[in-house]
């Protein structure tokens, strides 16, 4: 499946628990900076990262899935689908998403510029010896972003990517069960730490939440 088996766990842990606190965890994306982003790759008419960019915050996919996503994954016959659903590595559960239509748009575009067919990857590694993209390519791609932004480099990360729909969804709900489902997560604990929520806080949410 390419180079990213050996490095998954390091680019796809959120961080380590002590003492309570979530310490190395990376920040979500503000909606200034998201905007910010995709006014200047489509002005740049940098296609692959504008995918790249969309596809990586609808689908709320760790690193390693998203660069070992296959255009069949997300396509139904030659059109992106406004739904898909994978597989995770880590935890071998599926997980589905949704591909927005501006995600849709820039995915559509990048894979008629690349020519790429139904059992292509998505993203195809520009390095000879590995098939796809690999999970540290995109996290320098994901710092080259934060840096053309203006922010610290050391806040964020390629789960920056995964994070960032997943707080604005819990921002506006307070659907620790949403959350959980959409970031395919066993446990509501799991969600309540990836979020860095106040666990008081999530215990009261979740007895008001009726599943």
């Amino acid at each position: 499946m390419g180079d990213h088996h050996g490095i998954c766990s390091q680019h796809c842990s959120p961080g380590t628990l002590e003492q309570g606190k979530i310490v190395g965890q990376k920040a979500p994306f503000k909606l200034k900076d998201i905007w910010a982003l995709r006014v200047r790759l489509q002005m740049e008419k940098r296609v692959r990262e504008l995918a790249l960019f969309n596809l990586g915050i609808d689908s709320k996919l760790r690193g390693c899935d998203l660069v070992s996503l296959k255009v069949r994954d997300v396509c139904h016959g030659d059109q992106v689908a406004s739904r898909a659903m994978v597989t995770q590595h880590k935890t071998q559960r599926p997980v589905q998403f949704e591909i927005t239509p501006a995600a849709r748009e820039a995915v559509q575009a990048w894979i008629k510029q690349a020519k790429l067919k139904s059992e292509d990857f998505l993203f195809p590694s520009r390095i000879h010896d590995s098939p796809h993209l690999g999970t540290r390519q995109y996290a320098r791609i994901l710092e080259g972003w934060v840096e053309e932004l203006g922010l610290d480099p050391t806040d964020y990360g390629t789960h920056s990517m995964r994070r960032t729909k997943a707080t604005l969804i819990y921002r506006r709900t307070k659907n620790l069960r949403a959350v959980q489902l959409l970031l395919g997560h066993s446990k509501l604990e799991s969600t309540v730490r990836y979020l860095g929520i106040e666990v008081d806080d999530a215990l009261e949410i979740s007895e008001q939440t009726e599943i």
